[in-house]
């Protein structure tokens, strides 16, 4: 093999070809001839990819590696460490965008000609987007390494990475090489969910031409947001960014040029000991700092000008994040800060959070359902703030926003509605927040109320919005609850109508087998893995034709249409390239199978569904009607120890490959008739489900009716 050859893992193997690791082992056990690891560990070995791309194509498994994971395992494989790959990578992405003429002369010029020019060439592209702070960058570009390689080492990636840039545009490109260097190093970094952060900027509302500032910026997800919060035609006029990490800083830097004209400044350092931007005075910070550091700076920092509202305990290194991002705003800017639902009522905090009270500087505190941001355990909120202006009285409320009841059955982000929790907090903040004062501020049993500063300045200032939030209006007037309870009776009375009958049992059956890879090769059935990545902020108009949907991983475990908008093809937030792609629809007929998780979910796509797109994490399965039934099909994928010798274990996360489930073969007279028994059950099944969500709101509305006084005991 070639010195720098580039190496692929099983995981990325599985991609390049489009299956599951599992299907990865069982090759590399099943096939002699499949390459053998020229690298790596025991546990995770890696291969050359130009034998796996020759095996996998010898195999019919493969047509060509994708340009992008061609030029991803060039990047990952790079001398250099791959956070500086990545930054070169960057720097010449910005090259192409802001300088495109200057580039295509570059690449016009023989290999050796083009190392002595670019370093030029990229100085004064860094020079005009990031002023002084361009030097960590340079030195990123001309830094030799242990292998006496430095930027001509990185010349063989440039041509494949102008060609992808060529395919997917510079930014789109860099999204995708950095989404998947975040992906590889996810333990390392905490990153802000797309949903909040997309939140807590149209919060801040940045104004046209404004100054937005991270403190803890790590990826820069915060400042992505503002960038492209621009509907109402506002661009930020400076984006800010700092963090403790030198790789991630420059790393978003370059995040930050490639998304937005306006001017970067980027730096690494300790933001509470080192503030990087001491005299800057932004319109609005937005920040999700490290929650329960205990060095934070403490000892060194008792006199420091920031702590305005009262000096932080060791304990309270939110508060010191709350008090840095109120010291960098000017007067009447806004910060928005996600926090540990600890910050709102601890005692060593009060005294603290009584100052911000008494100066109109805390504004809003919103409660988030768990699983909105990480830690997911913890229902976090978001503080948001603003820097008082000379000469004006403060606030006399504050507003409180509870969120929690939309967390969705079970909790969880997987079962989050965000667009509803999105929906909810702005419905509350928006009038609160209006400056002309004629909005309407309504108190919002559930959701939202804007409580007199007075009423909290008690011993305790406990912020907490449960506790100040009145409790949501559950329907339990009488007339509603008897509409529920006779829903329920005509729901039972069907269950008992569609309950199966007893059937006849005996000795279990010893099928011929076939499993879904032979049938596929067969051309019995088609298998299609789900593309679409579901952008977190925006939710569809009620009017949103199923096309315009995608079928998600959460709609097919709870038996829900399609709920997802589905995403501009010109946008890639989830870096992956997933917007590149043409989406898989789904048809009538079709049979659905989330690979994730395990559980035994199946579903049978009928008309209403038709249409829709299919959502990453489901794996579509196309029958031939002449060859295989899809009821028949569904039903028995839904086996357990079927699913089970099909799921790999392999990782904290169960993953099912669907090419090893297994049918009976049996004529397709017979796949009838088990196909009509599986579609009982799945009515029966849809009934019970909906039996249990009305049998729950009946008795809760009951229990709050008969507590609040609505419903009488007798």
């Amino acid at each position: 093999m070639p010195e720098n050859a580039s190496e692929v893992t099983a995981a990325g193997i599985a991609r390049l070809a489009g299956v599951g690791r599992a299907a990865v082992s069982n090759w590399r056990r099943r096939h002699p001839d499949f390459p053998k690891p020229v690298g790596g560990t025991e546990t995770s070995p890696s291969f050359a990819l130009a034998d796996v791309e020759g095996w996998l194509r010898s195999q019919g498994k493969l047509a060509e590696v994708p340009l992008r994971e061609r030029v991803w395992q060039q990047l990952a494989d790079h001398p250099a460490t791959t956070a500086t790959a990545l930054v070169r990578v960057g720097c010449v992405l910005l090259l192409v965008r802001d300088r495109p003429t200057t580039w295509q002369e570059l690449t016009a010029l023989p290999d050796g000609r083009m190392v002595e020019l670019l370093p030029t060439a990229l100085e004064q592209t860094l020079a005009a987007r990031f002023g002084e702070d361009r030097t960590p960058l340079l030195h990123r570009l001309t830094e030799h390494h242990t292998d006496g390689q430095g930027l001509p080492a990185f010349v063989p990636l440039l041509r494949p990475l102008a060609e992808l840039a060529a395919e997917l545009g510079p930014r789109n490109t860099y999204e995708f090489l950095l989404g998947r260097y975040l992906d590889v190093n996810l333990r390392q970094y905490t990153l802000t969910p797309p949903g909040p952060a997309a939140l807590m900027a149209r919060i801040a509302d940045l104004p046209a031409g404004g100054v937005a500032l991270d403190p803890a910026a790590g990826a820069g997800h915060l400042l992505c947001a503002v960038a492209t919060s621009d509907e109402r035609g506002k661009t930020p006029g400076a984006l800010y960014a700092q963090d403790l990490d030198p790789d991630l800083t420059a790393l978003t830097a370059l995040r930050l040029a490639l998304l937005s004209d306006a001017p970067v400044r980027a730096r690494a350092a300790d933001t509470l000991r080192a503030d990087a931007f001491p005299d800057t005075a932004a319109d609005a910070v937005l920040c999700h700092p490290p929650f329960n550091e205990r060095n934070w700076g403490h000892d060194e920092l008792a006199y420091d000008p920031r702590w305005e509202y009262g000096f932080p305990a060791r304990t309270e290194s939110e508060l010191a994040w709350v008090q840095h991002a109120l010291a960098r705003l000017r007067p009447g800017g806004t910060a928005v800060l996600l926090m540990p639902p600890a910050a709102a009522s601890r005692r060593s905090g009060r005294r603290i959070r009584a100052g911000l009270l008494r100066r109109g500087a805390l504004r809003a505190v919103i409660a988030l359902p768990a699983g909105a941001a990480p830690p997911y355990g913890i229902p976090l909120h978001l503080w948001v703030l603003r820097k008082p202006e000379p000469h004006q009285p403060p606030a006399p409320e504050l507003l409180f926003v509870d969120t929690a009841e939309l967390a969705g059955s079970g909790g969880g982000r997987d079962k989050l509605d965000w667009p509803a929790v999105q929906h909810a907090v702005l419905d509350a903040w928006l009038p609160f927040d209006d400056p002309t004062g004629t909005a309407p501020t309504t108190e919002r049993a559930g959701a939202g109320r804007a409580v007199p500063v007075i009423e909290l300045l008690d011993d305790d200032i406990d912020l907490a919005p449960a506790r100040h939030v009145p409790p949501a209006t559950t329907g339990a007037d009488a007339d509603d609850l008897l509409r529920v309870r006779d829903r329920l009776t005509d729901t039972l009375q069907l269950t008992a109508e569609l309950t199966p009958a007893p059937a006849v049992t005996g000795q279990p059956t010893p099928w011929p087998a076939t499993t879904l890879g032979e049938l596929a090769r067969a051309g019995a059935l088609t298998i299609r893995a789900g593309n679409v990545t579901v952008p977190a902020p925006t939710p569809p108009a009620p009017a949103t034709p199923t096309h315009a949907r995608v079928l998600t991983e959460q709609d097919v475990l709870t038996g829900a249409p399609p709920s997802a908008p589905l995403p501009d093809p010109s946008a890639d937030p989830s870096g992956t390239g997933d917007a590149e792609r043409e989406p898989v629809r789904v048809e009538a007929g079709d049979v659905v199978v989330p690979v994730l998780g395990q559980g035994s979910v199946v579903r049978v796509v009928d008309e209403s569904t038709a249409g829709a797109a299919l959502g990453r994490n489901l794996q579509l399965l196309r029958p031939d009607p002449a060859a295989l039934d899809p009821w028949f099909l569904a039903g028995f994928l839904r086996a357990t120890a079927n699913t089970r010798q099909a799921s790999s274990y392999a990782s904290t996360a169960t993953r099912l490959d669907v090419r090893r489930l297994q049918l009976p073969r049996i004529s397709l007279v017979d796949q009838r008739q088990y196909g009509e028994r599986f579609r009982a059950l799945s009515a029966f099944e849809d009934a019970l489900r909906l039996a249990g969500r009305l049998g729950e709101q009946l008795v809760q509305g009951l229990y709050d009716g008969l507590t609040d006084g609505t419903v009488r005991p007798r």
